[in-house]
């Protein structure tokens, strides 16, 4: 009878303990370290949802490079500054890095063109997303097209390729897309939320 009083108690204070994490998680970030525990709550959701619709794709990321979810699920939240949404970079290995990107206008307005944009960049070459994080990186319509013809392989043999080196997932409201829409979006290292020096305060 003991031993079960003291599960219960354990099991109570598990739950107490996870109800306070995510009330710490402010839906409607301001500060850099706002943000940072909500791209990364937001990821940790997206992924979810990958992997209830794909369960492979959780083993095809943790043998990656590393990984980059992006969204722009309640874009009225986002500032005026970010004119797509924003995402996380994590490099698998050792130290498991996060970087804070963004995704935004490049022309001709976002790739997919719809409030409801979430998608997993998958990095099979560590090459490609070191330039992913250090220059950036813009789609144009020969990434689109190459999205759009993976489409067929895509529900055989997983993520859709989009460049050498780099595979995505792209998830809507009505679950996952066997085609990937990309022209138009261009994606950026988020010095505010990443704390660099110098970076400018956003309100």
């Amino acid at each position: 009878m003991k031993k079960v009083f003291v599960l219960l108690v354990l099991v109570v204070a598990a739950a107490v303990a996870l109800s306070g994490c995510e009330k710490k998680v402010n839906m409607k970030p301001k500060t850099a370290e706002e943000w940072r525990a909500y791209l990364k709550f937001r990821r940790d959701e997206v992924l979810r949802e990958l992997y209830k619709a794909r369960p492979g794709a959780k083993a095809e990321i943790a043998h990656a490079k590393g990984y980059a979810v992006f969204t722009s699920l309640n874009v009225n939240v986002f500032l005026a500054s970010v004119s797509g949404g924003r995402g996380v970079l994590h490099e698998n290995g050792l130290f498991g890095r996060d970087t804070f990107m963004c995704m935004g206008q490049a022309g001709v307005g976002l790739g997919l063109g719809v409030k409801d944009f979430r998608a997993v960049f998958i990095f099979n070459d560590r090459s490609v997303m070191e330039k992913f994080l250090k220059e950036g990186w813009q789609f144009g319509a020969e990434a689109d097209a190459a999205a759009k013809g993976g489409g067929a392989g895509a529900a055989t043999s997983g993520a859709i390729e989009i460049a050498p080196g780099l595979r995505a997932y792209q998830l809507t409201e009505n679950g996952l897309a066997l085609q990937a829409t990309v022209k138009g979006t261009k994606y950026w290292r988020d010095a505010f939320v990443n704390g660099d020096r110098n970076a400018r305060s956003e309100k």
